[in-house]
């Protein structure tokens, strides 16, 4: 049954979630409720934090279509609990799609999952006339109300559906799965009031509603975190046992941190609610079936309607696509890239072209250039005479792309990292430790019969002191401080967790053009082609005899520009590539769209001193038809934008005077030269390309076609790209240059001195990116690059990878092909020489290595630099290969398509101008990489810090831990101030100061240790551990011993100074229950004080990751100050002080003997600390490892096994082929090319 009940939601999707379905029971309701009252509310809590043991003991297991609570957990490695209630909607019918009237949606469809006969008789309703409010009055007598069963989760409502018996999510117009012609023809008249109002109920309010919680609700959250709870019950307990004071105090102390805490939660939730709620309600036109134009709010769209995008442009409230018209936009919010988009109108095919290929299903990632996303802001748009601008509402509310954004901030992944693993586990260890102590300590209360009351207080009281209450606020400190320091540093950061993880980072991905390369690129040069041959390169275009060419016109209308306030705007390449022509670009105006009708939109004109000097004029000759002749202006007529997937974009032109229109293309050589006429192609077209990629220059070819006659203008505008793109001819090439920043070079040699891997994953040609990597060293001179050609299975044959080897940088242009022989291969037994070598491949080779040879794309990725050609979607499955092998991966890219990317690795920094861009957990308002290092600095700086803090803390619980216990031996204890000031004057001071060391200047090879359970971290806490115990333990033990010694009482006189005594003795006599004044308790105390200064003084480590402690000067203050007054009061007692802290009088050489103790531990303890830093652990792991160890990450791991691999790096002109070998369970076989 629970097996069969067990509902996936969302499979295959990032938020994946298990689901069973629970039904209230009321006698395990009652019988919980009992529990509850008789543990004081303590049930309620464990059942509060513990969502799965709340259910399954108010709860008996039933059906998911039954169910009136879900279970749900996710499916990750955080295997996480949640609950929700499931509830009940009365509605006309199960499917938000089905047609209440006449317009715009089909009836049931069987393509989407919720839909289903909502009629009680199962008939369709037909269309009729009449008034619509009467008409729907009719159809909702005709409806049995139907039951629709939903439940919300992190701000996404679930729908029970009975086709697919589970819940699922309506995104919206997407789940229709409506192709493009569909889009057009029947989803572009727009909704009645009716179809809108019975789609609201299923899609809601169209809002992205981020709800500021009250303080009381915030407060209510917080103090039930389970380590209030903690403090809380120490607070109690201490009060029970008269520690007033130092009750007080940390109650103070907790409220500072609850109300810090609240301001902190509380400003987040008002700046997140402030971004979102900025233009998210606006008056918006939207049409209706009888071709009227209504005004109503954004929030009550929903998918399906129409909604007219204003002229002077608008923030948009959902994600919509257009249906006619263009839209200059700025994506920024969603991207980070700064640079308007053009987004035109979704193609319409022809009814005869409406086959699969050229009729696809609307996505909106695939057709995110016809897409308006939420958020986005649309500058301005165009339009023709009685065309306005539409765009068809897809999403709406938080399904839309800002919405999945806001979610992703509202509910983040937990950050998974050994640090807090490990420390949960350490927390564990000192729970046991106070277990030991809480037994040790009731059975010595009942060995000297104490009364039960202070058994059960005294016991309790071990485990308050062994687990520290300030633990999380000084995990906390290091993090805010590196937090202010990159912030100094230009470098913003939304998730403050990942900058510990940053500390990690191994392996670093760069995107190459605006991130490792200048963003704008220069024109080196053009080269023509003619009748299949090509020109000699020229150095521009912008020459008399070539104004009237096909080269120069495809140059000046293949472009996405746009003016924007009289400035030319859009991609860099094209700005350059247009300037270059030195035409001119002229828009049509508001009034002239208004006034003409299918006016061309931008026209391109080249200066009037390019063209040829014009003839006299005779008198005869009509002026104005003349002019119209002899002028050479160009229109723009559609415009298929650049597309990363196609890789070109496409443009149809008319030049004016002429009847047919002309087609032009720019694009990827390769790709362009593909859809050329291949006698249009020089024979040497490869050669030429490869000579200019290999020089690492950005090569675009360029291609026309003059289209038929019979393609009129509206023909035109509903074309699919496939039918214009094809018999082209090639026009040649324009050579841009892209080079690199001056920061680069000198950065990855940074880099590659600290054993941090880099990595080209890019979109460019993958010559150009060899050329570039080895430019600016990240493949080194001497080294080999083996380029990984991979063919998918074709015609019967499995799918192959070609292996070839590209020149080094001081060979020969072309590429080697070296004959091995397999004798040559395998003839020797002796292990083979090292050489280095880096594996480059394209976007498609990846696609195909991933799908049909999985098992050798572990082993690409561990010697792959070059990733040329790959789609933002292939980016970050590159991120998530090299995860796979244990990894930990940063990126550095400019926004724009790297999101994904950015989002996914361990550490993701963004190039942008804004301060923070949700695109990544990290944005560098420096435009170069320089901001890389730093980030890793600052990382490992804080990783540092965490460990110091962590060991201390456990450190001054178990010293804290040792004196409360040997105390206990003689049925004392320390005193309420000596508490206080341990904890206020000593430990909170330094725990705040001690984490402020800036981050070393220099990164070093060695890599900080990723968890706190490591070898050195272990041994370097337990030798501290032990050397504390030890000196304690003497300290107690001699004390005993010497010849002064008596069991203290008022009237003692060790110090031979009766008016102090008889002073201290009258004060004391009445008020001293818990036995706290004692020479034991403040020798004990003398000795632990300084040890907390000692252990602060040897865990607070400088170089190779942090500046110095000297260089902390309020840590060396701090430590300073406590040093001289601990010795103050030591060596010169203050009898106020003495008083206050319950210190009783010493002689004066048993205090010479208690600093004695002190230097003999701090030079233990400094040398115990220095020594497993230098060799002891190596010394260790030798007598304990003497076989070398396997190492732990898998690409280590790899790289072991690669490194005695006679096949490995594959030769030159082999073959490997996807193949299943039952004898050696590979899926491949590397053969020898015949």
């Amino acid at each position: 049954m629970e097996k069969e009940d067990l509902k996936v939601l969302n499979k295959g999707e990032e938020e994946e979630l298990e689901l069973q379905g629970y039904r209230l029971c009321r006698w395990r309701l009652a019988l919980v409720g009992l529990g509850v009252l008789f543990t004081g509310g303590f049930l309620l809590l464990l059942l509060y934090w513990m969502p799965e043991w709340c259910v399954k003991s108010t709860c008996t297991r039933t059906t998911a279509r039954d169910a009136e609570v879900v279970l749900l957990r996710s499916t990750d490695e955080f295997q996480r609990w949640f609950l929700a209630r499931v509830r009940v909607m009365l509605a006309p019918g199960r499917n938000p799609f089905h047609c209440l009237e006449t317009q715009t949606t089909s009836p049931s469809s069987p393509s989407c999952p919720f839909s289903s006969p909502p009629l009680a008789n199962g008939h369709t309703p037909h269309p009729s006339d009449g008034n619509p409010d009467q008409e729907l009055i009719k159809r909702y007598g005709d409806y049995q109300p139907t039951q629709i069963r939903y439940f919300t989760f992190h701000s996404t409502t679930y729908y029970w559906s009975d086709e697919v018996q589970n819940f699922g999510v309506l995104t919206g117009l997407e789940d229709l799965q409506v192709s493009c012609s569909t889009l057009h023809s029947e989803h572009s008249v727009g909704l009645t009031r009716n179809q809108q109002e019975y789609r609201r109920l299923f899609f809601g309010v169209n809002e992205i509603a981020v709800k500021v919680p009250s303080v009381f609700k915030l407060l209510i959250k917080e103090v039930l975190n389970p380590f209030y709870i903690f403090q809380l019950f120490s607070v109690i307990l201490w009060s029970a046992d008269e520690y007033y004071y130092y009750a007080v105090a940390i109650l103070f102390m907790s409220i500072i941190s609850i109300a810090t805490s609240l301001y902190t939660i509380k400003k987040q939730y008002i700046m997140l609610h402030d971004m979102v709620a900025t233009h998210s309600v606006v008056r918006v036109s939207v049409c209706r079936p009888n071709n009227e134009i209504e005004e109503i709010l954004s929030t009550d769209l929903v998918p399906g309607d129409v909604m007219v995008i204003p002229i002077n442009g608008t923030i948009m409230p959902c994600d919509a696509v257009l249906v006619s018209g263009t839209c200059i936009v700025n994506e920024s919010m969603l991207t980070g890239e700064s640079v308007p988009v053009t987004k035109t109108n979704l193609p319409d095919p022809l009814p005869g072209d409406r086959g699969e290929d050229n009729d696809s299903v609307f996505n909106t990632e695939e057709h995110k250039r016809h897409t308006l996303f939420c958020g986005t802001h649309v500058i301005q748009t165009r339009f023709y005479t009685g065309d306005l601008v539409k765009a068809v509402v897809v999403r709406t509310g938080f399904s839309t792309a800002k919405g999945q954004l806001v979610r992703s901030i509202l509910y983040p992944k937990p950050t998974d990292f050994k640090l807090y693993r490990d420390a949960y586990l350490f927390l564990l260890c000192l729970v046991a430790i106070a277990g030991i102590g809480f037994v040790y300590s009731i059975v010595l209360s009942i060995m000297n019969k104490v009364p039960a009351k202070t058994i059960i207080i005294e016991s309790l009281d071990i485990i308050t002191i062994t687990v520290p209450p300030a633990l999380p606020a000084a995990m906390t400190a290091g993090i805010v401080y590196a937090q202010r320091r990159l912030k100094n540093l230009g470098i913003f950061c939304i998730s403050p967790q990942r900058i510990n993880i940053c500390g990690q980072l191994n392996l670093v991905c760069f995107d190459k053009t605006g991130t490792l390369t200048e963003d704008g690129l220069d024109l080196w040069g053009v080269q023509r082609v003619e009748n299949g041959s090509f020109h000699l390169s020229e150095e521009n275009a912008y020459k008399e005899n070539l104004v009237k060419s096909q080269f120069v016109a495809c140059m000046a209308t293949c472009h996405s520009l746009t003016k924007i306030e009289g400035q030319l705007s859009g991609d860099p390449l094209d700005l350059k590539m247009f300037e270059a022509t030195g035409w001119i670009l002229e828009e049509a105006t508001e009034e002239e769209t208004s006034l003409h009708n299918r006016i061309m939109p931008t026209v391109v004109k080249p200066p009037k001193q390019l063209l040829p000097p014009e003839p006299a004029v005779t008198p005869e000759q009509d002026m104005e038809l003349y002019e119209l002749s002899s002028a050479h202006e160009i229109g723009i007529v559609r415009q298929f934008p650049f597309s990363s997937a196609l890789q070109r974009m496409c443009v149809v032109a008319r030049l004016l005077g002429e009847k047919r229109m002309d087609a032009y293309m720019k694009g990827a050589p390769e790709i362009v030269a593909s859809l050329c006429k291949k006698d249009t192609v020089p024979e040497n077209f490869a050669d030429v390309l490869e000579g200019y990629t290999k020089e690492g220059f950005r090569v675009i070819a360029l291609a026309h076609r003059r289209l038929e006659s019979k393609l009129s203008w509206h023909k035109v505008q509903n074309i699919s790209r496939d039918h214009i793109e094809a018999n082209m001819e090639f026009l040649g090439l324009i050579i841009m240059q892209n080079k690199l920043k001056a920061e680069t070079p000198a950065v990855l040699e940074d880099l590659r001195q600290a054993s941090i891997r880099t990595v080209m994953v890019t979109g460019d040609n993958m010559l150009t990116a060899i050329s570039v990597a080895r430019d600016c060293g990240m493949i080194p001179p001497p080294d080999t690059v083996i380029i990984a050609d991979a063919l998918p299975p074709h015609d019967g044959q499995a799918a192959k990878i070609t292996w070839r080897y590209a020149d080094k940088a001081s060979q020969t242009s072309h590429l080697e092909e070296v004959n091995i022989t397999l004798d040559d291969v395998c003839h020797i037994d002796e292990p083979k020489k090292q050489e280095l070598y880096h594996f480059a491949m394209n976007g498609k080779s990846f696609a195909v290595i991933s799908e049909h040879f999985p098992d050798m794309l572990q082993k690409l990725v561990l010697h792959g630099t070059v990733f040329a050609r790959m789609a933002p979607d292939q980016k970050t499955q590159l991120i998530e290969a090299l995860q796979g092998v244990d990894y930990f991966v940063g990126m550095c890219g400019d926004g724009a398509n790297d999101c994904g990317a950015l989002k996914r690795a361990h550490g993701g920094i963004s190039l942008s101008e804004l301060e923070a861009s949700v695109a990544s957990p990290f944005t560098s308002k420096t435009p170069n990489i320089s901001c890389v290092p730093s980030l890793i600095r600052e990382g490992r700086a804080a990783l540092i810090t965490s460990f110091c803090v962590f060991k201390f803390m456990a450190l001054y619980s178990i010293i804290q831990y040792i004196s409360v216990t040997l105390l206990y031996s003689i049925l004392s204890n320390l005193g309420d101030f000596q508490f206080l000031f341990i904890d206020i004057a000593i430990i909170l001071l330094i725990v705040f100061t001690m984490s402020l060391n800036p981050a070393w200047q220099d990164l070093v090879s060695r890599r900080p240790p990723s968890g706190l359970i490591s070898g050195p971290l272990l041994f370097s806490v337990l030798t501290q551990i032990l050397i504390c115990l030890g000196f304690q333990t003497i300290t107690f033990l001699w004390v005993r011993q010497q010849p002064w010694y008596t069991v203290w009482t008022p009237l003692s006189d060790a110090c031979n100074n009766s008016s102090h005594i008889n002073m201290f003795g009258h004060n004391n006599t009445e008020i001293d229950d818990h036995n706290i004044q004692n020479y034991e308790n403040t020798s004990l105390f003398y000795v632990s004080s300084f040890q907390y200064l000692v252990v602060a003084i040897v865990f607070s480590k400088g170089k190779p990751f942090r500046q110095p402690s000297y260089k902390n000067w309020p840590f060396v203050l701090s430590a300073l100050t406590l040093y001289v007054f601990l010795l103050f009061i030591m060596f010169y007692p203050v009898k106020a002080i003495d008083e206050f802290l319950e210190i009783v009088c010493v002689p004066f050489d048993w205090r010479v003997k208690l600093f004695l103790i002190i230097l003999v531990n701090a030079a233990v303890s400094v040398v115990m600390e220095g020594g497993i830093d230098l060799r002891y652990y190596k010394c260790l792991t030798r007598l304990c490892c003497p076989s070398r160890m396997t190492p732990k990450a898998r690409y280590m791991h790899l790289a072991q096994e690669l490194r005695v691999d006679p096949d490995w790096p594959p030769k030159p002109t082999t073959t490997t082929e996807a193949k299943t070998l039952p004898e050696n369970g590979s899926t491949y076989q590397i053969m020898k090319n015949s």
